[in-house]
């Protein structure tokens, strides 16, 4: 192809486009107009289908999911449901009065103590770390326990 067939090939390919530029202007805005007109006509038959999806499919689903659930859930034992909250309740409130009464009969004892070392008669009462009671004392009293229960554990000496 020769210089002066290019320039005329390019000229024509011009004058083609300049003819087809006024119809792909046309065909584009059309092509909107069609699209607009499409949208306003889908969004009330999308509107009306998520009505009619909430008010009839919705409800039935949900229930086909609740029944379904029900079906697999495992049967509820009638030993672990529950019953074990008392008893435990029971010994917490138990455990409870006892930690009481061993603070308050403790705090007494305490007082009985310091009562008589301030008081300075002596009945009772002992040097700090020392124990009020002899060994003596104490082995004696623990054999006329052993008499009193019937072990007969005091009557060996």
């Amino acid at each position: 192809m020769s210089g002066k067939s290019k320039t005329e090939a390019w000229d024509r390919t011009l004058k083609a486009a300049d003819q087809v530029k006024p119809l792909a202007r046309s065909t584009g805005h059309a092509a909107n107009r069609a699209l607009l007109r499409t949208r306003a006509w889908a969004a009330p038959q999308l509107e009306r289908t998520g009505h009619a999806l909430e008010e009839n499919v919705a409800p039935k689903m949900s229930a086909m999911l609740s029944s379904a659930a029900k079906r697999i859930e495992p049967a509820k034992s009638k030993r672990g449901s529950g019953q074990w909250r008392l008893p435990v309740g029971i010994a917490a409130a138990l455990a409870a009065a006892a930690s009481a009464a061993a603070a308050i009969f403790g705090q007494k004892a305490r007082n009985a103590r310091t009562d008589a070392l301030i008081s300075g008669d002596g009945a009772g009462a002992a040097a700090p770390g020392s124990s009020a009671v002899s060994p003596e004392a104490s082995a004696a009293g623990s054999q006329q326990a052993g008499k009193a229960e019937g072990t007969g554990k005091a009557s060996k000496q």
